[in-house]
């Protein structure tokens, strides 16, 4: 038996081999895995808690079993005696690796948090909740008139504010005599979609509070709002802990196909977020979660799915058929999420197979459908979501982009976190680079740089820096327009260095060395010409060749500089000007929804008319996927990108046979030295 074990940490998708017998602590630091440790793992600042996963992970290779780690210590069961350390826990230092295993680092064990806030986009909403505070006083009993308290708080809504007569459920017929009793007979009945009575409180009852929350693949972001003047009064989000259980849709969708209750763990823990978010919302804005009356959620397909406990198997395969594509409005307790106890949860319809709520949200917020310009709005993610249209056609398609846009599968990614590569420009002389990090202000060939990033350093290249970087070595002769990675003629720089087979490009040396491989620009080709190929495909439908407004969704969307976004053919030509950020749109129309109840039958009546289009089962797809692996495409002219920025012109075949030729007989000549 070998004395080496594998593990990974999640949600860093970090993971080496560790000899037996060497602790999570030390396997974490071995590997940069972010988790903290105060007290120099003497297991006293209990910083370094960490949560082992029990099951199949075929994705990685990796059986995880809590067996897998040592016995607790003492040191543990006196943490846990005083409640200090949480349940399914272990201390990082304490707990010793004996087998391969999967370690959850729960959000508040890593020393910088993940910078993943989805901002919170403004926008000018007509507010009309769905759920409605009304305050009335009902008369004393009268023996000549026998009525019971329901029926003369039914009368009192009719009478005072025209509403319908309402339902209303035991649990809250239990609660007015009650709130009669010590409010003198004045009472405030909560009401919903102008249907059911879902609160009673005695006396009047001013305020009442609603969350948003966007279900992402990656990050799930919630906003809190008053549903009395629908202000923003806090926000919170967190990592989706589903990551751990694979970090692409299609991953989770084959763990929940190969282990028994696979469905329920991932179902569990992304309600068990849902909760955990409420709290933070809560107790930053200094109110109870009983408060919270009413919520609204986008998500793809299959986080819808998993989120509402649908099986979400028949989304993994042809024909991708949704269980529903209706708006879903249930009990918040139903689905083990705790906030009042009679809360509404209405969860936003989804278009189709691989074109979810998220993308509903994004309509509903940018409304495309009342435009008369052709607008093409995308939110890029592990999926990209694309809408094409305008006020007489809309188009909407999904297109597999893969993680390589925040930072996985790049030999040097991460998440946009503290001490992450975002902004980067190479000086087409020299070939030197220059590079700001998150959590730091100046650029790194600032004399005060290494001062002002000391605090958070250089980690990695998050999604934005590795499309900069590469746009850049693009417009530098680096790479050439197949995103091959080569010398630059004329230039002697070590910048560019053999690699193996290949070449790379250094962008930074100094505790971390960053490269920027082959393999990586690889990985943004793929990704970038799956979503340019969906977006072909809908012009072809559309019978356009071009756009007049390009909105970029989503925290990636946000950050990404467009300019660079085109530059790699990312997106198609268009005025840069008319291309930007569009903000958390999914958040917006989650937003919208839930302060604006008419948006919901609206959204409703419009998704209908949109037409889908099934990528993956388009004839000429993968003609376009090959076009667009070139840098920015292989036909496409980009003629108003060439306005602003100097394309680089195609090598002549001749020219780059002898170009490969050269590198082939240096690399030969090194062998031999």
């Amino acid at each position: 038996m070998s004395d080496e074990v594998s593990i990974l940490f999640m949600p860093s998708g970090l993971r080496g081999r560790v000899q037996i017998g060497t602790s999570v602590l030390q396997a974490a630091q071995r590997l940069g895995v972010d988790l903290e440790s105060i007290c120099g793992g003497q297991g006293k600042c209990r910083k370094c808690q960490v949560s082992p996963q029990e099951g199949e992970f075929p994705k990685h290779g990796i059986t995880s079993r809590l067996e897998h780690l040592s016995e607790f210590t003492e040191t543990e069961r006196h943490h846990q005696a005083k409640n200090r350390l949480k349940e399914g826990r272990r201390l990082g230092c304490n707990a010793r690796i004996l087998g391969d295993l999967v370690i959850d680092v729960p959000e508040e064990s890593q020393h910088h948090a993940h910078h993943i806030s989805k901002a919170v986009t403004a926008y000018d909403i007509q507010v009309q909740p769905a759920l409605r505070l009304y305050t009335v006083t009902l008369p004393e009993p009268d023996m000549h008139a026998p009525l019971s308290d329901k029926r003369r708080l039914q009368q009192a809504l009719v009478q005072d504010f025209d509403l319908p007569t309402l339902d209303c459920e035991m649990s809250q017929i239990r609660l007015i005599q009650k709130a009669l009793e010590k409010s003198g007979r004045c009472i405030t009945a909560a009401v919903y979609q102008h249907e059911q009575i879902i609160g009673i409180w005695p006396g009047e009852k001013k305020k009442a509070y609603g969350l948003a929350i966007d279900l992402g693949s990656t990050t799930i972001a919630a906003q809190l709002c008053d549903l009395d003047s629908g202000e923003v009064i806090a926000t919170a989000d967190t990592m989706n802990p589903q990551i751990r259980f694979g970090e692409d849709l299609m991953s989770r969708v084959s763990y929940v196909m190969m282990n028994e209750g696979g469905d329920v763990a991932l179902t569990t823990v992304v309600r068990e977020a849902f909760n955990l978010l409420a709290k933070r919302a809560a107790k930053s804005a200094g109110i109870a979660l009983d408060e919270i009356l009413d919520m609204t959620v986008v998500a793809n397909p299959i986080m819808h799915h998993l989120f509402l406990g649908i099986d979400p198997t028949p989304l993994g395969t042809a024909p991708f058929t949704l269980a529903t594509d209706q708006t879903t409005v249930v009990r918040a307790a139903d689905l083990d999420i705790y906030l009042h106890p009679e809360s509404r949860i209405c969860v936003l319809p989804c278009i189709a197979g691989h074109i979810g709520a998220d993308t509903a949200g994004m309509i509903l917020a940018e409304r495309p459908d009342l435009a008369e310009e052709y607008v093409l709005l995308v939110d890029v993610g592990t999926n990209a979501e694309i809408v094409l249209g305008n006020r007489n056609r809309l188009l909407a398609a999904s297109s597999p982009t893969g993680p390589a846009f925040e930072g996985a599968q790049i030999s040097a990614g991460q998440r946009a976190a503290p001490g992450a590569i975002e902004r980067v420009r190479i000086d087409p002389e020299t070939l030197e680079p220059k590079f700001r990090v998150i959590g730091c202000e100046v650029w790194s060939d600032d004399p005060e740089f290494a001062q002002k990033s000391a605090n958070v350093g250089v980690s990695g290249i998050c999604g934005s820096g590795i499309i900069e970087v590469i746009a850049e070595m693009f417009l530098a002769g680096i790479i050439d327009q197949d995103g091959v990675i080569g010398l630059v003629e004329g230039k002697d720089s070590s910048r560019v260095a053999l690699d193996g087979r290949t070449y790379s490009y250094l962008l930074y040396e100094g505790d971390k060395t960053l490269r920027v491989t082959q393999n990586d620009v690889r990985a943004i080709q793929l990704g970038k010409a799956a979503l340019h190929a969906g977006t072909r495909l809908l012009f072809d439908r559309m019978g356009i060749t071009k756009v007049d407004r390009i909105g970029f969704a989503g925290a990636f969307g946000s950050h990404i500089d467009v300019k660079y976004a085109m530059v790699l053919g990312l997106i198609p030509d268009c005025k840069l000007e008319n291309v930007g950020s569009v903000g958390n749109a999914a958040g917006t129309g989650a937003r919208i929804a839930l302060l604006n109840m008419p948006s919901r039958i609206e959204i409703g009546e419009i998704l209908p008319k949109v037409e889908k289009i099934e990528t993956a089962l388009e004839p000429k797809f993968q003609e376009y996927f090959i076009e667009a692996m070139a840098l920015p495409h292989k036909v496409d002219k980009y003629e108003e990108l060439s306005k602003v920025v100097k394309i680089p012109p195609p090598k002549p075949k001749a020219e780059s046979d002898r170009a490969n030729g050269s590198k082939r007989k240096s690399r030969r000549r090194r062998k031999q030295v």
